[in-house]
């Protein structure tokens, strides 16, 4: 079920009149067009300030995502904005969220944000993970690895973002802050920085770049090889299925930059054989 943006204006008078009780009388507001995730993303100005919302129909299958997001706020807070509110109402699941003023992490080489964006992957990783229901990243990667029992390697008790699009992570300041934390996992502390790889290579790294980058994360040095290895394949196996027959242009590039890096753990994993 695609998610389809709407305006504020075009959310039931009900749902509107909720917000206002939360924020007071909205002024004006604007939609945030970059979210993939959820039909409502606004920022609501009201006299008091500004207010980011984010809300989907009570039907869509991915409203779950909503509740994740308010039971795991508590947690990752300062580190993610601060959850001001939640409620359903009218057919609409909404949460609104303090407003961050800043730009979306610039993963290019050489970017000034890549430090930012690796301290805010070190602070996540020092913050234990919350005794709340999450998805497990064994579970999560099941259906795309050769071996089941290679999902075995994905398992462990860290807290994970794994959506490290890099529309998720705000720069203000000298700080990153995260946001979109509806797919918040339990699994190995190695994995965020998984993630992120395909998104710096999709940015314009090489693979070992990328793989030099995320090295600069203590979660990483816990990474052993072949598990590395099998995240890559069920990687490229996961952004494969969503590029489909027709890759559009952001499916295309992560299916491309998945399948470099796949290549280049292949090459690195033959060299291993090799030297052992």
């Amino acid at each position: 079920m695609a998610v389809t943006i709407v305006d504020f204006d075009d959310l039931p008078a009900p749902v509107r009149a909720a917000i206002a009780t939360e924020t007071g009388p909205v002024l004006k507001t604007e939609t945030v067009s970059a979210g993939l995730n959820s039909a409502l993303s606004a920022r609501a100005h009201t006299a008091t300030g500004v207010v980011f919302l984010k809300g989907l129909r009570t039907d869509h299958r991915w409203v779950w995502t909503q509740q994740r997001e308010a039971d795991i706020n508590p947690y990752v807070t300062p580190l993610a904005p601060r959850l001001l509110f939640h409620f359903v109402a009218e057919g609409w699941d909404v949460l609104g969220f303090e407003a961050i003023d800043g730009h979306h992490a610039d993963y290019s080489p050489g970017s000034p944000d890549l430090p930012k964006v690796i301290e805010a992957m070190r602070r996540l990783g020092e913050i234990p993970c919350p005794d709340i229901e999450l998805r497990q990243a064994d579970q999560r990667l099941a259906g795309y690895v050769d071996n089941p029992a290679e999902a075995e390697l994905f398992k462990g008790n860290a807290l994970l973002h794994t959506d490290w699009n890099n529309h998720n992570v705000l720069i203000t300041h000298d700080t990153a802050r995260l946001v979109d934390w509806g797919w918040a996992t339990r699994g190995a502390a190695w994995l965020d920085p998984a993630h992120w790889i395909i998104w710096l290579i999709a940015a314009g790294h090489t693979p070992a770049d990328a793989e030099s980058q995320a090295a600069a994360l203590p979660t990483w040095d816990t990474a052993p090889p072949p598990a590395v290895d099998a995240f890559a394949r069920a990687s490229n196996s996961l952004w494969t299925e969503i590029a489909g027959n027709e890759p559009g242009r952001w499916s295309g590039r992560m299916m491309s930059a998945s399948t470099q890096w796949l290549r280049h753990r292949m090459s690195e994993s033959g060299s291993r054989r090799q030297n052992a």
